[in-house]
This record gives structure tokens, C-alpha cells and sequence, in this order.
């Protein structure tokens, strides 16, 4: 789980991002701080990973307070205000963010996090897709495969399934290719949980899965039963 500190005056605006972090999958809130004095106690008493700073603060702008910490965690800038975005990269903030933040913007900025940190961190392929208004983190090896249902995909797993708004084609230029095929115009399987390949149709568990005509040359790799 990701930490996470946010550092606001505006009550408001740490209500948003409260909310924003609720709503995302592997994002935790150790403390919401109206000023830098509370967030110094924070990050002294509790480990974080991410700040979430304003800069216009009461006492002490969040730029001079992360200039305080001799080991800062990663920092999110969110600012009415961009005539700080220089000072934030001289800090090697992850983003800065002007307010309103949408929840978009919100996830682009995690998204940045999640990439400067996988440059440490061994590296486990996985994509974030929005269900029901939420940013879900799924890794590549749990999808077993993806089904078209008109404007819609459902993604099995095998815990549970997913329902995102998303073409196919899309969906196909998201994975890697040399673990997820197309085999049918509605299917998109990924390559290791097939059990068993047939001349009209795929298992992959209890699952079978139809093949198409102009899709059978991706599995040839594959023995046919």
C-alpha cells in the first residue's frame, strides 16, 4: 500500500483528495494536516511515501517545509497558483497540480509516482483501469481473458470479474502482445492460462472460449487437442 500525507489549508481541498485516495486501489490515508507543523509531526511519527502539498501554507510554504525534511518522501505539489512549478522540479517533485483537481489529473499524477518508483522497485507489469469510478490496479498475469459486451469489457480474473468502458482494440494496444492474443473479434485471451486449444475453440479453465476465423494463425504456437 502506498502511504499518503496530504497537506492542505483549504478544508475543501483535503475533502477531495481524501475522497480521491478512498477511491483508489492500493493508495492509503495515514493523515490529512492543515499546515506544515502538523505534517512535520506526520512524517516523523508515521512512514509516507506520497504528499499531497500545498504550497501557499500558513507559517510555512510547502516548498520550504519539504527544503526542511533531510529525507522527504515523494511530493505531489497541488497549487492554485503555478508561479512555484520551477522550485518543484529543482525538488524533483513527482507532478504539480493545479487546482480543481479532477480525478483524472489526480490518477495521471499517480501514475507518474507508480513509474519513478518502479525504477527501484522490481518491476510486475500491471495496468490501472477505471471500475465504477475507481482506478483498479490489475496485474497482466492475473487477467485470464477479456470479452466484448457492445460498448463495454468484462476482464475475468480468477478472484473475480471486471467491467470496464473500453474497445477491444484499445484493450489489445494496452497489453503486451506476447502474452495477450486476439482469437475472436469478442475474445482477447491471455496466452498462459489457455489449457487446451481445439480447431473452433480455447479452454482457459472452465471457460471456452470461441476462436475466429481470421484470428486462428495467433495461436499457432499452440497444439490443437
Amino acid at each position: 500500500m502506498i502511504k499518503c500525507l496530504i497537506v492542505d489549508d483549504e478544508p475543501l481541498a483535503r475533502q477531495v483528495l481524501e475522497t480521491y485516495i478512498q477511491q483508489t486501489a492500493d493508495l492509503v490515508l495515514i493523515k490529512s494536516c492543515p499546515n506544515a507543523l502538523e505534517a512535520f509531526e506526520a512524517v516523523t511519527n508515521y512512514p509516507v511515501d506520497l504528499i499531497f502539498l500545498d504550497i501557499q501554507l500558513p507559517l510555512l510554504t510547502g516548498v520550504d517545509f519539504i527544503r526542511q525534511l533531510r529525507q522527504p518522501p515523494a511530493v505531489i505539489f497541488t497549487t492554485a497558483y503555478p508561479d512555484y512549478a520551477v522550485e518543484s522540479y529543482e525538488l524533483e517533485a513527482v507532478d504539480y497540480v493545479l487546482k480543481p483537481i479532477t480525478y483524472h489529473r489526480f490518477g495521471q499524477s499517480i501514475d507518474r509516482f507508480l513509474k519513478r518508483t518502479a525504477a527501484v522497485m522490481p518491476p510486475v507489469p500491471h495496468t490501472y483501469f477505471k471500475v465504477d469510478g475507481q482506478l483498479v490496479k490489475l496485474l497482466h498475469a492475473d487477467i485470464m481473458y477479456a470479452q466484448s459486451i457492445k460498448d463495454y469489457i468484462l476482464l475475468k480474473t480468477p478472484h473475480r470479474s471486471y467491467i470496464i468502458h473500453m474497445t477491444m482494440k484499445s484493450l489489445s494496444e494496452l497489453l503486451p502482445n506476447q502474452h495477450f492474443r486476439r482469437v475472436h473479434r469478442s475474445f482477447l485471451v491471455n496466452l498462459r492460462h489457455i489449457t487446451a486449444v481445439g480447431r473452433q475453440d480455447i479452454q482457459i479453465g472452465e471457460t471456452t472460449i470461441p476462436i475466429g476465423d481470421s484470428y486462428r494463425t495467433m495461436l499457432n504456437d499452440f497444439p490443437v487437442r
